[in-house]
């Protein structure tokens, strides 16, 4: 039998998604539950189609929604990537509707995804490998030529990559260089390419930098992102 709490989420969706064809009730039925479409517009200023598919089973909100994701402007990967962030956010909110958070979350995964993909382009063009390492604090770890990582770090500061509280594109002003360090071939790093990795924790992000064999240099910028 379907919850009161998600019909009732569905008639609010229903007032906030009204626009033509932004929100579709795919089923309604007792036993299975509801399954809702919501057709939304997200990403800075190249706007991306993205269609999310919630399925709300009977016992929801007390389990999270199963989440699809489809879109002709993103490839699969893309969209199965902005899944799992859906699936993990649902995961940890509480249990209380939260189809509408789990969208306002889309807009966010879409703007990050964009500034992968523009700092993955600058690594390329001025030959330089790295990660971007994102969680609590957002760190860019640079190998290469000093001239293309300077230029790297002034394009951070005057391209537009990052979006302020208003949703609209922005430069990142609060970037700064934890630090500075000469490296050699025998110092074995293991950068390749430009990765993008996520991580939830410090002892996770410790991780990261051990596989890289950059522990001294985590243990030196440690405190600045305890501070």
């Amino acid at each position: 039998m379907m919850s009161e709490a998600a019909l009732e989420e569905v008639s609010v969706l229903s007032s906030i998604y009204c626009g033509e064809g932004e929100l579709k009730v795919r089923q309604q039925d007792a036993q299975d539950g509801l399954m809702v479409q919501i057709n939304s517009s997200v990403g800075g200023e190249r706007r991306l189609d993205v269609s999310l598919l919630f399925h709300l089973h009977p016992p929801y909100p007390l389990c999270p929604p199963a989440i699809s994701v489809s879109s002709s402007s993103l490839s699969r990967t893309q969209c199965q990537d902005i899944r799992q962030k859906l699936l993990g956010q649902a995961a940890a909110l509480p249990p209380e509707p939260m189809v509408h958070r789990l969208v306002e979350r889309l807009q966010e995964c879409v703007e990050v995804m964009e500034m992968c993909e523009e700092l993955q382009r600058w690594s390329l063009q001025l030959q330089l490998t790295g990660r971007l390492l994102l969680g609590r604090c957002i760190l860019v770890i640079l190998l290469g030529a000093r001239p293309s990582i300077k230029e790297f770090c002034r394009l951070l500061k005057t391209v537009k990559v990052d979006v302020d509280s208003s949703g609209r594109k922005c430069k990142e002003r609060m970037m700064k260089v934890l630090i500075e360090s000469p490296s050699s071939p025998s110092a074995g790093h293991g950068l390749q390419g430009f990765v993008v990795k996520s991580y939830e924790s410090l002892p996770e992000l410790s991780a990261a930098f051990q596989e890289l064999n950059m522990t001294e240099i985590y243990q030196q910028i440690l405190p600045s992102l305890s501070g």
